[in-house]
């Protein structure tokens, strides 16, 4: 009898650990997640109470207040749809996404030393406040940048590469923020509208970090990185481009017979041929890990041809899809594809933001993030975001190595009309096949090539070459950027 009921103690024990353990993980490691989760509905009660935190740039413009009539609270976003996909929107009915949503416990001074001064002023019956939050953007340079895009699809990602601060981010077609809750015509609501309009134009896609493409030629940047790091004789390459390549069958052909080019020629001329032997040359291992090193996900099917996507975890301020390479083994036509961009691969415009950035940084990727700053209404600082380094794929002999390539490109290459006066741009074009139509434009780079402040990555959806669409937009960017530091 004692035995039965020393059983029956020691399984509620266990049963009240095991119970405490999860309330615990739920409290403590999930807690934040969960109350922060658009979808949570004390959110909204948390809204009733609290006059949001404004959102400023860098510079202290506002992006988003509440603007209080009577007992009427609306959030107001001056730059409309310039900087819908960045800020996001807050709505009691569709929830709340962008930076509104990121940053949401901070807007609402919900995080733990705001709890206790909420408490506080309800028992003194005092207007509750979140904190204020500064933004890394910069919202002139967010503006003419989405100047730019307009009647396009397309997307820009501009980031300080030194700290992984996001100065840019601009995804179109865009929305207009304001009107998400307001009812606009047969009792939709503007938010309905663009439900409406997803299948055709995709609106609410922030194409900037989850829209994934083809990457075209701005790849052979990762591919050349690969063989660099595996031998140094890949420095002093020489090959000669006939015109076309063959492979097993396929025949790669080239715009143009460049003759005997070596990787700052191959580079700028954006010879396919030199890249694809390269490829092969190094092989598909090295071409992967390549990839890989840059934070490039995989994608491989089981026996039953269940796609299975492995992804690095990436905690960053702003999601983003990293792209993926096919992790099954690849034939050699594939690897010979895939080492000029083309093949299965996918990446998205902040993935190659980040590539450019590498280079530009000495090998190192940082962190990227769109948070200077939290401050209170008293102006204490609640938080700070500091620099912080995300991955180093090559050695800074190699980015040194790579910039001198993109510098060519720029100077009398493929990149020519990214080319600014007076300053050195390094960077690099690309035109990725799309099968449902004209090829997609890309130009990602960074200035100034010696001491470089802004790293750049644009692509123009069906604009054709990424010289004669992507460049020009890349090239007034960075042209306002620079301008706006020397102010």
């Amino acid at each position: 009898m004692n035995d039965n009921l020393k059983k029956l103690g020691y399984f509620f024990i266990a049963l009240f650990s095991i119970i405490s353990l999860y309330l615990g993980y739920i409290n403590v490691i999930l807690g934040p997640e969960l109350a922060t989760d658009s979808h949570n509905r004390r959110l909204a009660a948390a809204e009733d109470a609290v006059i949001r935190g404004a959102i400023y740039d860098i510079k202290g413009r506002i992006l988003a207040q509440d603007q209080v009539s009577g007992e009427v609270k609306t959030r107001v976003y001056p730059l409309g749809r310039d900087g819908a996909h960045l800020i996001g929107f807050v709505s009691q009915r569709y929830g709340r996404t962008g930076a509104e949503s990121t940053f949401d416990q901070y807007l609402l001074g919900i995080d733990q030393a705001g709890k206790i001064k909420s408490m506080l002023d309800r028992f003194l019956g005092r207007q509750q406040y979140g904190y204020d939050v500064i933004l890394t953007v910069d919202s002139e340079l967010q503006s003419e940048a989405a100047g730019l895009l307009k009647g396009k699809r397309g997307a820009v990602v501009a980031l300080n590469p030194q700290n992984g601060d996001i100065l840019a981010l601009v995804s179109s077609p865009s929305f207009e923020p304001n009107l998400i809750d307001t009812v606009i015509g047969a009792g939709k609501t503007g938010y309905d509208q663009l439900i409406e309009q997803e299948k055709e134009s995709a609106p609410l896609l922030n194409r900037a970090a989850r829209g994934i493409y083809p990457p075209g030629s701005i790849f052979k940047i990762i591919t050349q990185a690969g063989a660099l790091e595996l031998d140094s004789k890949y420095i002093d390459r020489i090959y000669d481009c006939k015109g076309s390549i063959e492979v097993d069958g396929f025949i790669l052909k080239e715009s143009a017979a460049h003759g005997k080019v070596d990787l700052n020629r191959a580079m700028a001329v954006s010879c396919n041929t030199y890249f694809a032997s390269l490829g092969l040359e190094i092989g598909e291992e090295k071409l992967k890990s390549s990839a890989g090193s840059f934070g490039f996900g995989f994608i491989e099917y089981d026996m039953q041809g269940v796609k299975i996507e492995k992804f690095p975890v990436i905690d960053a301020e702003v999601a983003y899809n990293p792209g993926t390479i096919p992790a099954n083994t690849l034939s050699m036509a594939e690897i010979a594809s895939s080492a000029i961009g083309q093949g299965r691969l996918l990446t998205s415009p902040m993935q190659m933001a980040l590539v450019a950035s590498a280079v530009a940084n000495g090998g190192v990727v940082m962190k990227p993030g769109i948070l200077s700053k939290v401050i209170s209404q008293n102006g204490l600082i609640i938080k700070k975001r500091l620099p912080e380094k995300l991955y180093t794929p090559f050695s800074e002999q190699t980015s040194r190595i790579l910039s001198r390539a993109m510098v060519e490109t720029v100077n009398a290459g493929t990149g020519t009309t990214a080319a600014l006066s007076g300053v050195q741009v390094a960077g690099k074009t690309g035109s990725a096949q799309n099968p449902g139509g004209q090829t997609h434009a890309w130009f990602i780079g960074f200035a100034p090539a010696d001491k470089p402040s802004i790293a750049i990555a644009v692509i123009l959806e069906n604009a054709g070459g990424g010289s004669t669409a992507a460049g020009p937009v890349a090239r007034k960017i960075i042209s306002r950027y620079l301008d706006s530091i020397k102010e």
